[in-house]
């Protein structure tokens, strides 16, 4: 299920998810040219190793440093692979300027950090004792996927599913794809908890960053800048007299 546009028009040039989007591909192409044992070095370094800080033991025995803290926030901007990183800037382009465009950039930077980091949080209260490094925006993308399912449910996203190997295309309503896509990560959570599903995917980061995106969005926004926003208390909707529209395109299109 692959999100490729939505009908919220953009207002603002959303100059901080431009910036974002370049510093984690700079540094993805910086990470492919390592030889594997630096990368795998670099992910546990600046990746979050939940036993890192629940086992200090453990930690010493592998020589990492005692001060590490910064890694909640340099993972968010690492990743693991070409889908990882694809899927991920995909997300972020598609849902990211409009939740840009009613806090102002430096909010928006606040508050993706803010979302990725509770995220990874929650990643570890169900995981404390994982020795593998989480890399990865997801988390982050998860908290403006959450802010943009309170901000725009009445918008429609154009979806690719693939059934088989015929592609199909459909306008779902932005509250379904959220929702479906959130009851997703839920089941495929629980189930790597029992055993039954990949532990290699940060399921709970996803649900955590999707329900803190929900919870501090009040906290971020502007007043007057929700353009085309169904806000919770039932505001309609404020349109400027010019709107941008969303032209701005990649050609080329998880934790």
């Amino acid at each position: 299920m692959i999100p490729l546009h939505d009908s919220i028009p953009r207002v603002h040039k959303p100059y901080m998810l431009y910036a974002i989007i370049a510093v984690c591909s700079v540094i993805f192409l910086f990470e492919k040219s390592l030889p594997l044992p630096q990368l795998t070095e670099f992910f546990y370094v600046y990746g979050v190793v939940p036993a890192r800080f629940t086992d200090p033991t453990w930690a010493a025995s592998m020589h990492f440093p005692p001060d590490a803290e910064y890694v909640f926030i340099t993972h968010l901007f690492i990743h693991g692979g070409w889908i990882h990183i694809i899927f991920n800037m995909w997300f972020l382009w598609i849902f990211g300027d409009n939740i840009e465009d009613v806090m102002g950039p430096l909010r928006f930077l606040l508050f993706y950090l803010t979302c990725g980091i509770v995220a990874i949080f929650v990643n570890m209260l169900f995981n404390p004792t994982s020795t593998a490094p989480v890399v990865g925006a997801s988390g982050a993308i998860a908290g403006i996927m959450g802010a943009y399912f309170l901000l725009y449910p009445h918008a429609k996203v154009l979806t690719l599913i693939p059934i088989v190997i015929i592609p199909f295309f459909f306008y779902l309503p932005a509250v379904f794809f959220l929702l479906l896509w959130v009851g997703i990560q839920v089941v495929l959570g629980i189930a790597a908890l029992s055993g039954h599903a990949s532990n290699s995917v940060a399921w709970w980061a996803h649900i955590g960053g999707f329900i803190s995106g929900i919870l501090l969005l009040p906290l971020f926004r502007k007043k007057n800048r929700c353009y085309y926003c169904k806000v919770p208390e039932g505001t309609p909707p404020v349109r400027p007299e010019i709107i941008a529209p969303k032209s701005d395109t990649i050609h080329n299109p998880k934790e």
